[in-house]
């Protein structure tokens, strides 16, 4: 658990989202674009032509050096750190490593696109957000694309970096985000990073158990619940991701429309099921989708207020 006061925590909860609700991601460097690019080097130099067991030590090796080294110097720098100074670091970390208002940004200019007509436009937008071929979808597989994104991002980028906050202080979002983009660069099952990044993958899975169950139930508490609940049980067990199954099916219940089916990665088509219920999604559900994410951290920093004035009271 935290060292941190419940009190101080939720100061800097409160105080990074709106910061982030404010500014958007910083305007010229963002540090996590250059984490990006070392993860990439370091990727590069490391992932040679080894045996399965050796690429899979030194994945994981590579893992703990960019993971876990820079979480115990997070955690050893705030606890010699000032009280003021703590809380100062503590919500200008947690705004850099949440991303809401760009998340919803990139959705907003998807959405815009498919209004105006710009379906070129919007197949490229709508691949800065997932990483398989968008280049042949018509609008309903670019709505599909970007609401399936808005969704498990919303858990990502969002909730599960507060989370880990919440439980861990600042250590705990740092220990998170880092984990979890370097599952977004090796987590892949091709070729080049199926024993290299398997170790990146896994950790990511356990770091999101929980977050993303907590996501799927938030999702399905501000949308049809009925439905979000019944397509978890029903569907998610069925989805490749241990945690991407249950935010994007309790997530596609809650809005009542289909996601999932058959989608284009790496040169090759993927045969995914269906998640949730109702009509195939147009541009207009990606609205809908942002404003699920957008009510959901409502009830997160509601719940987050009434833990704090409860603790305070008790």
């Amino acid at each position: 658990m935290s060292t941190y006061s419940l009190p101080a925590l939720v100061f800097m909860v409160f105080a990074a989202c709106i910061l982030d609700r404010l500014l958007g991601e910083t305007p010229r460097f963002h540090p996590l674009v250059g984490y990006g690019k070392l993860a990439s080097r370091v990727e590069q130099h490391f992932n040679l032509r080894q045996s399965a067991s050796t690429a899979g030590k030194i994945g994981l090796m590579c893992w703990a050096l960019l993971v876990v080294a820079p979480t115990i110097v997070t955690a050893w720098l705030f606890a010699i750190a000032d009280p003021l100074l703590q809380l100062f670091m503590g919500t200008l970390l947690l705004y850099l490593v949440i991303g809401g208002r760009s998340l919803q940004e990139h959705a907003a200019r998807v959405h815009s696109d498919l209004t105006a007509g710009n379906l070129t436009d919007a197949r490229i937008h709508v691949s800065w957000l997932v990483s398989r071929d968008t280049r042949q979808l018509d609008e309903t597989g670019v709505s599909k694309a970007c609401i399936e994104s808005v969704l498990e991002n919303g858990n990502d980028a969002l909730f599960a970096p507060i989370f880990w906050f919440l439980l861990l202080g600042p250590a705990g979002a740092v220990l998170y985000r880092l984990a979890n983009t370097l599952d977004a660069m090796w987590g892949y099952r091709t070729p080049r990073y199926l024993h290299f990044g398997r170790a990146a993958a896994k950790l990511d899975d356990a770091l999101n158990y929980l977050p993303a169950r907590l996501t799927a139930c938030s999702y399905a508490l501000v949308g049809n619940t009925r439905r979000a609940l019944a397509c978890w049980r029903t569907q998610a067990p069925g989805w490749d991701s241990p945690n991407a199954g249950p935010v994007m099916a309790a997530g596609a219940g809650a809005l009542q429309i289909q996601l999932g089916g058959a989608a284009d990665y790496h040169g090759a088509t993927e045969e995914r099921p269906t998640l949730g219920e109702g009509l195939k999604p147009q541009a207009d559900d990606i609205r809908r989708a942002q404003q699920l994410v957008r009510h959901t951290l409502w009830l997160w920093l509601g719940l987050i207020a009434v833990a704090a004035i409860t603790f305070r009271l008790f």
